[in-house]
């Protein structure tokens, strides 16, 4: 009798959670969470208790403890969230998933390594901009709520040195201002 293929489990089923922004996403060792809604950073910290970004992850992403060795290792609601559990017997459904997270970290190590800290900023505005943005009039909106705090926390640089040169990005016409959210001007 022949071997049949196994039967894909629908991930449509799996039981859903939503969490509120700044809410820690529980780690678990042997499941991942794919985010269906919202946006969640992972983050780690240094040995002197300085926050490390270690990717932002959006709507089809997976995150969690099985994608790390790091300790601590946490995952934060940038926004409100709704996640799915997915146990690791269904892991294989998501390796398309598995292997974005792998070029995503890829892209931002590579922003975070380059000089001078203008255009670390800039590259990750761009690919904040290309993950997270939408078309508006002027550009692509990134609707995320990252403080001046935030972008320096993945740059590794001052919160100083990130509102200086958001200024002088809007100043040079690069970047405009809707709220709090930024508006990323077309690259010529």
């Amino acid at each position: 009798m022949p071997l049949s293929a196994p039967i894909p489990l629908n991930l449509t089923n799996l039981k859903q959670r939503t969490f509120s922004c700044h809410d820690l996403l529980p780690l678990q060792s042997d499941s991942l969470w794919k985010i269906e809604r919202g946006v969640v950073r992972t983050l780690t910290c240094s040995e002197e208790g300085r926050s490390i970004v270690l990717g932002f992850w959006g709507p089809g992403d997976v995150v969690g403890k099985p994608l790390s060795r790091l300790d601590p290792y946490q995952i934060e609601c940038l926004t409100s969230a709704e996640v799915s559990l997915l146990p690791s017997h269904l892991w294989y459904q998501v390796m398309d998933a598995w292997i974005l997270h792998a070029q995503e970290s890829e892209e931002l190590l590579s922003i975070v390594h380059n000089r001078p800290v203008n255009l670390r900023l800039l590259q990750l505005l761009n690919w904040l901009a290309r993950k997270f943005g939408r078309e508006v009039e002027g550009g692509k909106l990134i609707e995320l709520p990252l403080t001046h705090q935030a972008l320096s926390e993945v740059i590794c640089t001052t919160r100083v040195t990130v509102t200086r040169l958001l200024n002088q990005f809007e100043q040079e016409g690069i970047l405009n201002r809707r709220g709090r959210f930024l508006i990323l001007g077309r690259q010529k």
